[in-house]
């Protein structure tokens, strides 16, 4: 069984595992970096990593429209489910088996402020194991912190992570982030949206491969990356 990647754009995923289709940080409209419309997507279940109206995103239109099941942090769940959508929420460290795989939320160091204003609780990380046993991190937004080498202790298949610098890690904290992490694959996103976050992933990526073991994936918005 092989779970399948997609970015989107921005900090945009999808992943096919287990028979499930699970988007992530679901920003489609508005995105200029987007490679597909929230209107065309299938969704068994989405993931928030915080409130911030470039990752809530199309939420909303989605799972009505699908009826998927929306994880987030409880805050964001309350606010979701007060708009008609079914959720589950977690909270910092805790995970729950869901039948995509066991998902635990991270720490992840940002703000969460939802698109009106209302409090968005914690910002998060999600840490994926799948069903056949795959560890994926994707890091949402987030500044380099310590424990991200305790996340790495999870022998991780993929880290998903944000170089585009002003909100989140830059290049060079991205790239301190893989040496704690260790994972196996990288895959950068959350970069070249908007020219605040313009960046050279290029060149990220051979500085990475340089001091690292890791393998990095430069995917452009639509491109898929399989985790076998």
């Amino acid at each position: 069984m092989n779970t399948q990647l997609t970015w989107y754009g921005h900090a945009a995923l999808g992943l096919k595992t287990g028979g499930f289709d699970v988007l992530v940080d679901p920003y489609f409209s508005g995105n200029p970096a987007a490679s597909a419309r929230a209107a065309d997507l299938p969704a068994d279940f989405i993931l928030v990593t915080h409130g911030h109206g470039d990752h809530v995103g199309d939420t909303v239109a989605i799972a009505k429209r699908t009826g998927a099941l929306v994880v987030s942090n409880f805050e964001i769940c309350n606010w979701l489910g007060k708009q008609g959508v079914k959720t589950h929420g977690q909270h910092l460290g805790g995970g729950h088996l869901h039948p995509f795989g066991y998902l635990k939320l991270t720490l992840a160091l940002h703000g969460s402020a939802l698109p009106d204003g209302s409090y968005g609780g914690n910002p998060a990380g999600f840490l994926l194991t799948t069903n056949d046993g795959r560890k994926i991190y994707m890091a949402g937004d987030t500044g380099l912190f310590g424990d991200m080498r305790l996340i790495g202790e999870e022998e991780l298949d993929l880290a998903v992570i944000p170089i585009g610098d002003n909100y989140t890690m830059g290049p060079a904290d991205a790239l301190r982030a893989v040496k704690l992490l260790q994972p196996k694959h990288v895959i950068p996103i959350h970069f070249n949206t908007f020219d605040l976050i313009a960046q050279d992933a290029v060149a990220w990526a051979e500085q990475v491969e340089r001091e690292t073991g890791a393998k990095v994936h430069l995917l452009r918005p639509g491109q898929s990356y399989t985790v076998a």
